[in-house]
């Protein structure tokens, strides 16, 4: 099993003990990580990444990995899997070549 198997089987089993699978649909488990990935971006409202409450930014990571693993969970993919394809779509539309030191969009390179 790997570190993230056992996340994953731990938020499930904390979940199931609650009975909060009846509201743990695609659809909601999305609306709660884009509310957590909004909370994430308060810490460093009106603020320089080094002032943020490294505590705070701690828990709301927290949160948005946990119900960012719930979805994979839902739909039985395997993460390292979509992470690394990913990568490797990153890598085709951002070449070394074209992006480094560059924070432009893929379509304008």
């Amino acid at each position: 099993m790997t570190d993230i198997d056992e996340i994953i089987n731990k938020l499930v089993d904390f979940r199931n003990q609650r009975d909060w699978k009846q509201f743990h649909n695609p659809k909601d488990l999305a609306a709660a990580l884009s509310i957590e990935a909004s909370e994430l971006l308060e810490c460093f409202l009106w603020k320089s990444s080094e002032e943020a409450t490294k505590e705070r930014v701690r828990e709301e990571l927290a949160d948005v990995f946990s119900y960012a693993f719930l979805i994979a969970e839902h739909y039985d993919f395997d993460v390292k899997d979509i992470i690394m394809d990913k990568i490797i779509k990153n890598d085709q539309k951002y070449p070394v070549e074209k992006a480094k030191g560059k924070g432009d969009k893929y379509s304008e390179l």
